[in-house]
């Protein structure tokens, strides 16, 4: 079968991909999936996340190995493998970043991806409900919404960071993210709005473009130095092989495991990884895998005297008429995202950007397949935003079934663990002003026992506890130094007719919640390979 284009991975970046790709009528596109279509109703139900992550039908439940920043301890790593990818199974947060994210990019070379050069795709992504403003977009097929959903727990920690000196920022994609107050979300009518329902639902019907569902990619078709297609095996392990060819490129959004994995698989990446694994190098390229950044989140959970998700959806009569509020008016805690509460705030004053975030919940779990605590409770989620610890992916088999394994590599420096003790006190520290001070009872973890003024009780702690907070990026980042991957167009180093647009090419992840940038990703890089075609 053959194609112009053929993406491969339907996710936050796949799908914005697709749609612009085909959206001329001038290009035969394919998309590849390997999970199955967003059918699965909890998909599309805001609180539905606590039943699609961690089920193998709509999440690759990846798992890291056992990481020395974590105490020796391995924990999951949800990605989503359905229709819309991880913006599918996520909490629908939407945080674009800094402008100085970007601009950074920029300054390491990588022209054309400083604020105002991305700006104009977050915009043309988005349909912001608020209405257009400078920094924001209207129109666009991407619906972002304020939370339908308001809490007295979240209104009370707003209040008390800024009883504790933090200000309230109500719009923090505007241009200065700092300040505390309500996350944005990616929904539309109490529904969330994945980039499969914003790019793909609206488009099936074109005749030009093919999705290939329940279709694991196998390995890139290479000429000599050239990607000619991909193979795909239909219909689960032992389902039928497929040669798709690409006339013009092929472009991976996989993902920051994925992508890098079916490039070495396929003979690009590290030279002793690929031989190591029987596979013939076509092309030597050191950073696939490598320069792995992840957002690591430390979870306070504090018991509070009044009423909170827990104890809300307590019993199956208040669970009933919740699901009534939601089916009649599409309002109620069933519309709740992962978080309604945030904060971007700085560990130090010398910082000229904030450099932690919280992610302030109504709601307490051990986590979220476990489903909520017994008590009445909220949690006070804080993740250092930049970190400066990087890990890798360790191939173990020329089999793209076959998970590479994952090496975070969580707090090894010791910025990472300054700034993670200092997030964790001022997460304590806000929670000893009003009104917060008059609602909690005490602390259910860490204990009352914990002294926040010991700095390596307070790591241990971290270390025992934290976890991810589901943004992998950066296995095969964007530059032009030795362990570079892409270019400034996305384009693999030193192999041709193959692009890769979603969150493995950050050079340095990102403030926030990664979706938001990887859809702008997908936004850019089609009108780039649109401009080369031409």
């Amino acid at each position: 079968m053959e194609f112009d284009f053929i993406v491969v991975g339907a996710g936050s970046a796949g799908c914005p991909l697709a749609n612009r790709l085909s959206e001329n009528g001038r290009y035969k596109v394919a998309l590849i999936e390997a999970g199955g279509k967003d059918s699965n109703p909890w998909i599309h139900v805001p609180v539905g996340y606590f039943k699609t992550m961690g089920n193998p039908k709509t999440d690759w439940c990846y798992k890291t190995e056992p990481d020395a920043g974590l105490n020796g301890r391995s924990i999951p790593w949800p990605r989503g493998k359905v229709l819309g990818g991880s913006s599918s199974i996520n909490g629908l947060l939407y945080v674009r970043g800094q402008a100085e994210d970007f601009e950074g990019w920029r300054q390491m070379g990588n022209t054309g991806w400083g604020w105002d050069d991305v700006l104009p795709y977050f915009k043309k992504a988005e349909n912001w409900e608020e209405g257009e403003g400078n920094d924001r977009g209207i129109g666009g097929p991407l619906n972002v919404s304020p939370t339908r959903l308001k809490r007295d727990i979240v209104d009370a920690w707003i209040k008390s960071a800024v009883d504790a000196g933090y200000k309230e920022n109500k719009d923090y994609n505007n241009g200065d993210q700092e300040g505390v107050g309500y996350f944005q979300l990616t929904s539309k009518n109490g529904q969330r709005c994945s980039s499969a329902v914003a790019y793909l639902k609206p488009i099936r019907s074109r005749s030009n473009l093919k999705i290939f569902t329940n279709s694991q990619a196998e390995k890139l078709i290479v000429d000599g130095k050239r990607v000619d297609g991909v193979t795909i095996r239909q219909g689960g392990p032992n389902g039928k092989l497929l040669n798709l060819k690409a006339s013009k490129e092929v472009v991976l959004s996989s993902g920051a495991i994925g992508s890098p994995q079916l490039l070495m698989v396929s003979g690009i990446g590290p030279k002793d990884q690929l031989k190591d694994n029987g596979i013939d190098v076509i092309k030597e390229l050191k950073g696939v895998g490598q320069n792995l950044q992840d957002h690591l989140q430390a979870r306070p959970v504090y018991k509070v005297n009044v009423s909170t998700i827990n104890i809300e959806i307590g019993n199956f009569i208040k669970q009933g008429m919740i699901g009534l509020q939601y089916i009649l008016a599409r309002t109620g805690p069933m519309t709740m995202a992962a978080s309604l509460g945030t904060g971007f705030l700085k560990t130090r004053e010398d910082l000229a950007t904030p450099d932690i975030q919280f992610h302030i919940q109504p709601w307490s779990a051990d986590s979220p397949a476990e489903g909520p605590h017994k008590f009445s409770a909220f949690t006070s989620s804080v993740l250092q935003m930049r970190p400066e610890s990087a890990g890798h992916l360790e191939l173990i088999s020329s089999d793209m079934r076959e998970y590479p394994k994952i090496h975070p590599n969580y707090l090894a420096t010791k910025l990472d663990c300054d700034t993670m003790v200092e997030g964790l006190r001022i997460s304590h520290r806000i929670t000893q002003h009003g009104p917060l001070k008059d609602i909690i009872t005490g602390q259910h973890n860490p204990n009352e026992d914990l002294n926040f003024d010991d700095y390596d009780a307070v790591l241990d702690w971290a270390r025992s506890n934290s976890t991810t907070i589901y943004h992998p990026t950066g296995t095969c980042k964007m530059g032009n130094d030795p362990m570079a991957v892409v270019d400034e167009r996305l384009k693999v180093r030193g192999v041709e007719g193959i692009r890769i647009a979603d969150c493995s090419i950050m050079p340095i992840i990102t403030s926030g919640n990664t979706n938001a940038p990887a859809i702008m990703i997908g936004e850019k890089c089609a009108a780039m390979m649109l401009e080369d075609a031409a």
